[in-house]
């Protein structure tokens, strides 16, 4: 038996694949092993390392850092998708001078790395003689790479539906707003939905760029924690704490995500009394019994 794409591994083949996966995950565990024994043999598990982390101070001072992530994280998802939208409906367009702009903006943001972004907009203000806090430059930077990335997943979701189907909405006499947001955005949605929650988790972790330009999130304020010297310089168990953090919220997007799509598509539908009788054998196939 063959697939469309490849052909289904055979006895030896499923051996050799199993040998592999059993191989990478001894590597692995034994890499985790080595680095973990490698925090014990420097201290870091030393109990005053992590007795900080049971001050309620401590606790809020995390909470209003990981606070301040999702405000960020937020904000930047909701602006960056409209404009993904807004550039991905441009460069659709039918008009040349309309698609060109766009298509310019994206790939000249998509080729800017993000931490200049975020420096082009913290300091330009400055240098003009604005005073900007660190939030809105992160913002603005996050909103701007990520609008450009999310534009071309939006134009590819579209560009894969079938082109029967607006030809078919065009021929009954439906305009091109009415086929993309009734026919074509629809079904666009339930393919594009992984690619897009995949980069709202790349967005989320680009927050931890917000401490370049001390904004007080959660990566900033477990580097406060971990250079406290009373505690031994914590560093290791600061970033433990936050890489868990960021880990746990990654995990809980990437499951809704799923559940959402499930939802999106929907399982098989159960039939109801209302539905018709289906036709047996006994019933002939002229039409359902009377």
């Amino acid at each position: 038996m063959t697939n469309v794409l490849y052909d289904l591994p055979g006895p030896k083949a499923r051996l050799r694949n199993r040998i592999l996966g059993v191989a990478s995950a001894i590597g692995i565990l034994a890499l985790l092993g080595y680095i973990v024994s490698r925090f014990y043999d420097t201290g870091q598990f030393e109990p005053v390392k992590w007795q900080q982390f049971e001050y309620t101070a401590i606790q809020q001072q995390l909470l209003d850092g990981y606070l301040t992530t999702l405000r960020v994280a937020g904000t930047a998802a909701v602006l960056a998708l409209l404009l993904g939208a807004l550039l991905a409906a441009v460069r659709l367009s039918d008009h040349a001078w309309l698609r060109a702009p766009a298509t310019f903006l994206v790939e000249l943001f998509r080729a800017i790395p993000l931490l200049v972004l975020i420096f082009f907009a913290y300091y330009g203000p400055i240098q003009l003689g604005y005073k900007v806090g660190p939030f809105w430059p992160l913002v603005i930077g996050l909103v701007v790479y990520n609008g450009a990335v999310l534009a071309e997943i939006f134009r590819a979701g579209i560009l894969a539906v079938a082109k029967g189907q607006s030809e078919a909405a065009y021929a009954l006499g439906l305009r091109k707003t009415q086929v993309m947001l009734s026919i074509l955005l629809p079904q666009a949605v339930r393919a594009m939905l992984p690619a897009i929650v995949s980069q709202l988790v790349v967005l989320l972790k680009d927050t931890a760029l917000g401490f370049i330009i001390a904004l007080p999130e959660l990566l900033y304020v477990g580097k406060q924690i971990g250079g406290r010297l009373p505690f031994g310089l914590p560093y290791v168990p600061s970033y433990l704490v936050v890489a868990a953090i960021y880990i746990t919220t990654c995990g809980l997007l990437s499951w809704f995500a799923f559940w959402l799509q499930k939802r999106l598509i929907g399982g098989p539908r159960r039939r109801t009394t209302a539905d018709p009788v289906p036709l047996t054998t006994d019933q002939g196939t002229a039409g359902p019994a009377l």
